[in-house]
């Protein structure tokens, strides 16, 4: 029997994929560009917007005679034992290769943003805990494990990460992202990408691009993102993914910029991503985007016509589910509506990616590993790990915390008691799991309130839960107060609920007109404060919340976002001194719920001026956070002061524990420009390293600047290194400098191509 060249290992994978496109009927290359949602509900209560709208009808046993692309979320949609879900996937792929001329399965996705999106999976903390690490590696390892969850149980790709840049905290995603900070975002993005694609999964980055700058922080609406804008601080994230981590998929955004749907713009999905920045791998919809093109944007009268403009653009796969890639397509194609060879162009990269993947091989078996176990002691190690690095001390100032190991301790709060309190939107538990209130949870998930218990044994810990996340009610506020004025401290214990599309105060389409704590937890707050006892705050929550009304008043103020389910020990750990906090902040916190959006990277006009009497000043600034212990920052050397525009510089610091426990620095570099051709902000992060450090021990950090780093988009939108003057600084966050270095760019304006230089590298040498 003679193997057909496409079934043949031996020969290049672009060899096999012509050979196969050329047997290809119409209908089998189409078929490709599809996906098929497995548990779609159609009865409107889904997890999808507008998803019983948009989910087409079909005949499963006639629709996979023609073969199919994708199978969407087949452990993501209900409640499956995830070993009895595997055998059941390998069994529709089996199907699925028996019905169609050439045996080709499916590429099954899942979300995995905050861990493998299903139930009895680990749930770790979400991206923006990610961010507040300032720990790329332990990202990348945490990736790793969630891919290699992914692979046991016969998943092909994951929906993650979200490389959105926050630009406005009302937004109610900004729990999936890792920050308002494009270098944190794209460094931290990258060690994530390469840790999925290490263990054989395709990552898929979100959303392109431009969706966190929606108008009024609104799900879903228009961008209105300058040139500038969407260049230096939208799109580098993305660039990071790609070259650094070797991302295989992209999804495109839902938004439009500037009157044009990202689904439908071939500006940002060929000529930049794949002709400036050499993106091979596949484009996928975000779900029901295509659709959208017609429905939402009204850019298209037909599903045809939406299925045309995003294929021109450079879209290949239709997701969740079949509608404007099936039948109108086709008959569209057979019409000479739609040139095939936008069919041919998207099948060659789906199936191109399948090909790597091993689905084309003629020994492919679907079936999946002997042993399954999503929610692994070595997983919730990892969890534990990234939960105690994020947490942040944003404020001790009298030295409360830790808390005497004997203390009575009032807890207060709607968030000390409810283990989904620990869980971002994207968890399966406040995902799906509220569609089916009879299911357990499915792993174990401490509360704060329980962890404080086992934390310290000995004190007297009282609770009440004071009031609810989100209701008006305040009945409990008298039992709230009672309970506090009995006690030495209270930990109030605050924050978000997630949830979807407004069934939250967090999470996808839960987004807020301004920066209060939710509800009357503010109220519950004064109340506690009130009494003369000392209160810790503890806040979980998805987005920063307005502090300014307690700044002062408070005893301490720990802040955990969505730590995951090992987040109620971290945080406990943090209260008993166990853990020395070593989370910076990922985003601001703002001092006053108003005068928003704000982030840190603010322009001159941005910032604090005698022109308007709103001061958008943070509270607490990008890069904070508070330790235990102290450190010395000694000894700052740089390499030379005056350097050319393609030059290098290096500046290197000591930095010393001088404190009496082990604890963890973060020094961060950032760039200040005082004079370029267009306006730049105040300062930018251009490099960080974070160091553990025993009592007494010192690390010496050298940063290796190049110029670069200084790029911006000049006004013919072109990117470019000025000559100049420069300055940069060592800092513990961008409001909090430790030295300026001063310099002196020499040579003609340098125009960058997407080589340019993205990282600042850092070296770390051991002391005398």
């Amino acid at each position: 029997m003679t193997t057909a060249p496409w079934r043949d290992p031996a020969l290049p994978a672009a060899a096999r994929v012509d050979d196969l496109l050329s047997r290809m009927t119409l209908q089998e290359k189409t078929a490709q560009l599809y996906g098929v949602w497995v548990g779609a509900s159609a009865d409107g209560d889904g997890v999808a917007p507008l998803q019983s709208e948009m989910t087409a009808d079909y005949d499963w046993d006639e629709l996979i005679t023609h073969g199919l692309g994708q199978l969407t979320r087949p452990f993501g949609t209900a409640p499956v034992d995830p070993a009895l879900g595997a055998q059941a996937l390998a069994r529709a792929q089996r199907r699925i290769a028996d019905a169609g001329r050439f045996g080709i399965p499916a590429l099954a996705h899942e979300e995995c943003l905050a861990g493998f999106t299903t139930w009895r999976a680990t749930a770790y903390p979400v991206p923006l805990a990610w961010g507040a690490s300032f720990d790329a590696g332990l990202v990348e390892e945490m990736a790793r494990a969630i891919g290699r969850d992914l692979r046991s149980v016969g998943v092909h790709q994951g929906l993650a990460p979200v490389l959105d840049v926050v630009r406005d905290p009302r937004w109610g995603r900004v729990e999936e992202t890792i920050g308002e900070d494009p270098y944190l975002v794209g460094t931290i993005g990258a060690a994530y990408v390469r840790g999925l694609e290490s263990a054989g999964i395709v990552a898929t980055l979100k959303h392109f691009a431009g969706y966190a700058s929606s108008a009024g922080a609104r799900n879903l609406a228009p961008v209105r993102a300058g040139v500038r804008e969407f260049a230096d601080i939208t799109l580098p994230p993305f660039e990071f993914a790609l070259r650094e981590g070797g991302a295989r998929s992209v999804m495109a955004a839902y938004t439009d910029t500037d009157g044009v749907p990202a689904s439908a713009d071939p500006g940002l999905l060929t000529e930049l991503l794949r002709e400036q920045w050499g993106f091979t791998g596949t484009v996928v919809a975000d779900y029901f985007g295509i659709g959208f093109l017609q429905t939402q944007h009204r850019i298209a009268g037909t599903e045809a016509g939406a299925a045309h403009a995003a294929l021109d653009a450079g879209l290949d796969v239709e997701l969740p589910t079949v509608k404007c890639y099936g039948k109108p397509l086709v008959e569209a194609v057979r019409a000479g509506e739609v040139p095939e060879s936008l069919i041919d162009r998207a099948a060659r990269r789906v199936l191109l990616q399948k090909c790597e993947l091993g689905l084309l091989d003629e020994d492919w078996n679907p079936e999946p590993a002997e042993r399954i176990d999503l929610d692994s002691t070595a997983n919730r190690a990892l969890a534990r790990r990234l939960a105690e690095e994020s947490v942040v001390l944003l404020d001790n100032p009298d030295g409360l915390l830790p808390l005497a190991p004997d203390t009575r301790i009032a807890v207060v709060g709607p968030r000390a008691a409810d283990a989904l309190a620990m869980l971002g939107c994207y968890s399966f538990p406040s995902h799906v799991l509220t569609h089916h209130p009879d299911v357990p949870m499915g792993v174990e998930i401490p509360t704060v309130l329980q962890a404080l218990r086992a934390e310290l044994p000995d004190a007297k810990v009282t609770f009440t839960e004071g009031c609810g996340v989100d209701d008006p009610d305040t009945a409990g506020f008298e039992e709230a107060v009672a309970r506090t004025a009995e006690a030495d401290v209270c930990v109030a214990v605050l924050g978000d609920r997630a949830g979807l599309f407004g069934r939250g105060t967090s999470g996808e389409g839960c987004d807020v007109t301004d920066l209060q704590l939710p509800g009357v937890q503010g109220e519950l707050l004064d109340s506690l404060v009130a009494t003369g006892v000392p209160v810790v705050l503890v806040l979980l929550t998805g987005r920063p919340y307005a502090l300014g009304r307690w700044h002062g008043r408070l005893g301490a103020v720990v802040q955990a976002f969505f730590p995951g389910e090992e987040g109620g020990p971290a945080v406990a750990g943090v209260l008993s001194g166990r853990i020395n906090p070593s989370g910076r902040l990922p985003v601001s916190v703002p001092r006053v719920p108003g005068g928003q959006p704000w982030t840190y990277l603010q322009p001159p006009l941005g910032l604090a001026g005698g022109a308007s009497n709103l001061d958008p000043t943070p509270l607490y600034a990008f890069g904070h956070g508070r330790s235990y212990t102290e450190f010395a920052w000694e000894d700052v050397e740089g390499s030379t002061p005056g350097i050319t525009t393609d030059g290098s510089y290096d500046l290197a610091v000591t930095v010393r524990n001088t404190g009496e426990r082990p604890g963890a620095e973060v020094v961060q570099l950032y760039l200040h420009d005082p004079v370029a051709s267009v306006t730049r902000p105040d300062v930018r992060l251009i490099g960080y390293q974070r160091l553990e450090l025993a009592p007494g021990e010192s690390r010496r950090v050298t940063f290796h600047f190049h110029a670069d780093l200084s790029a911006f988009t000049d006004r013919k939108g072109r990117r470019i290194v000025e000559p100049g003057d420069l300055e940069l600084r060592l800092a513990a966050s961008s409001a909090e400098n430790r030295h300026t270095e001063r310099l002196h760019l020499t040579g003609p304006v340098r125009e960058l191509g997407p080589d340019r230089r993205l990282r600042c590298e850092t070296e770390v040498a051991e002391t005398g």
